[in-house]
């Protein structure tokens, strides 16, 4: 097994390397090349994924006497897969679809150590390793989102990416040296025994060490994942070619998620930076999902809809539901890898016919007519708001038990009822022959999709955390006292109910709102559509930086 889990990050290395130096005299078999490698790392992972789960203990494989180390547990084994299966996915995509660019070769020369890096990242098993790797992730997104050298805006999005990445690496390197100085180790495994031994041992500035470190790695996360208000690379990020803007869903902008879970140890005893991580997430997650809607472009509007689902990951992180992050993570990204990679496909089509079916859907979205048969109002408004609200409780309850004494799972239960709720609305509106049969067909997906998620959920959070007390304690450590929650939950609750309420009165007596615009939402779609003015401000602080070193160096003639 050591020598199998050595292979992981070595063989896309081993494929860069020979890309490289047969680019000249294979030409364009040099992709084939690649992806042969590519095929042969995916059935590694997956014969090592089977023998380790034949045999359930974590294995750490070390190749130097300080650093350079592997670590594989659960949690790498699954990251791992699903890495190198989405870049293998990536290689064949890119075999027709780079072929006219030039630098074919090193194109999936890069790739290639792309990929090695990524595994490297989630099976590192030191902090030195781990630090290297996050670091370098960073580095060779840079000269993927930069590969057609001629086009101005793809370097210049890629020099922001790279520098937000570089605000993301400091904060990680200062935790992994705070760690290292206090419990002298960079072993990950041996770390985290001591940090659970002792986490209240050791402090910093007169903070208790286990927060200052989760601080920083949050920090770190944040600038990795776009969250707001470090997000505003990744929608531009889409200059890049798109298979790299399908690589990156691979553990590269959700590498936030891994973080998360291989630092649980130290978030176990880090409440305030599990707080921040609950409320940054939130407001990136609705910023994302509004700017998403504002969008011309098909590849920005993936990107800000990406920078939504990574908000709601970190909310998850920010309650305690780690696993559920993972869960998120693997699934979003295998999602929107799929939608990058066909984003072409459409825009093809589309450029041929509209391909639009006239049916209720349309004729009520587009040509906003009349509509003819509703469900009775009431019963409308009481399956909005009860029938959501029982299948994610009761799905919860049977596979979970002890729903009350998780705030954590009682608020993403929260969002999955407002979820499902605005679900049945827009439901409620539409313009159908039989509302009873689309309703009820609305429900039973809904209660499948919910039943499945839950029990998915619960199926991860016992495979990466057997030990249930490490699972309970990192949702007591996401806790807020039960005054302070049980009063937000009802002021949350009373104010989306009475949203609805309010709404179904509109819309019952004709009034749509659409017929009077008043300067408020004209205010706010200008604030929406021109994107926070957050673009805006990067572009002046890189146009003041530029004009303050212009006049140092007309001043350093005259020194």
């Amino acid at each position: 097994m050591d020598k199998l889990t050595a292979l992981l990050p070595a063989m896309p290395l081993l494929s860069a390397v020979l890309v490289g130096l047969s680019a000249r005299r294979l030409g364009r078999s040099t992709a084939r090349l690649s992806v042969t490698f590519s095929a042969i790392n995916v059935l590694c992972f997956i014969t090592l994924f089977a023998m380790y789960f034949s045999s359930p203990h974590p294995h750490w494989v070390s190749f130097g006497p300080a650093w350079g180390s592997l670590y594989l547990d659960p949690l790498s084994a699954i990251m791992g897969l699903t890495v190198a299966a989405i870049s293998l996915a990536v290689h064949v995509y890119s075999i027709r679809y780079m072929a006219e660019e030039p630098g074919y070769a090193r194109f999936f020369a890069l790739l290639d150590l792309m990929t090695a890096t990524i595994l490297l990242m989630v099976t590192a098993g030191d902090l030195i390793t781990l630090v290297i790797a996050w670091h370098l992730v960073g580095v060779l997104l840079y000269f993927l989102l930069g590969h057609d050298s001629q086009r101005v805006t793809a370097q210049r999005y890629a020099f922001w990416t790279f520098i937000t990445y570089r605000l993301g690496d400091f904060p990680l390197l200062i935790a992994a040296i705070l760690l290292y100085q206090n419990y002298g180790t960079v072993s990950l495994p041996v770390l985290f025994e001591r940090i659970t031994a002792a986490p209240d041992a050791h402090a910093v500035l007169g903070l208790p060490l286990t927060t200052v470190t989760g601080l920083l790695i949050a920090l770190a996360a944040f600038a990795r994942s776009a969250q707001f208000p470090l997000h505003i690379w990744l929608p531009y990020t889409m200059e890049g070619p798109t298979p790299v803007s399908a690589l990156m869903h691979a553990g590269i902008v959700n590498a936030g998620g891994f973080i998360f879970n291989r630092f649980a140890p130290v978030f176990m005893h880090a409440s305030e930076a599990l707080h921040l991580t609950c409320i940054v997430g939130l407001v990136t997650a609705i910023l994302g999902s509004v700017l998403m809607l504002t969008q011309n472009d098909v590849k920005k509007s993936l990107g800000y809809s990406t920078m939504g689902q990574m908000g709601f990951m970190f909310v998850e992180c920010g309650v305690g539901a780690f696993s559920l992050a993972i869960y998120h993570l693997i699934a979003h990204g295998l999602f929107k890898g799929t939608l990058f990679l066909g984003a072409g496909g459409v825009i093809s089509n589309a450029r041929k016919h509209d391909g639009i079916p006239h049916d209720e859907v349309y004729t009520f979205v587009v040509e906003r007519k009349p509509v003819t048969s509703r469900l009775p109002w009431v019963m409308a408004a009481a399956i909005t708001v009860v029938v959501p609200l029982l299948v994610l409780g009761l799905s919860h309850w049977l596979v979970g038990g002890l729903l009350v004494g998780q705030q954590g799972a009682i608020i993403l239960l929260f969002f999955g009822w407002v979820t499902g709720a605005q679900l049945l609305f827009a439901t409620y509106r539409l313009s159908v022959e039989s509302p009873w049969r689309l309703m009820a067909m609305i429900i039973l997906s809904l209660v499948i999709v919910v039943a499945g998620y839950t029990v998915i959920e619960h199926a991860f959070d016992l495979l990466l955390y057997p030990d249930r007390t490490m699972s309970q304690m990192v949702y007591a450590a996401a806790s807020i006292p039960l005054a302070t929650f049980e009063v937000v939950v009802v002021i949350l609750s009373l104010a989306i109910v009475l949203g609805w309420l309010a709404t179904y009165y509109t819309t019952a007596n004709g009034r749509s709102g659409n017929e009077n615009t008043s300067p408020f939402r004209l205010a706010f779609y200008s604030l929406i559509t021109r994107e926070l003015y957050v673009s805006d401000v990067y572009a002046w602080i890189a146009q003041s930086i530029l004009g303050l070193s212009k006049q140092l160096n007309i001043w350093s003639r005259w020194v």
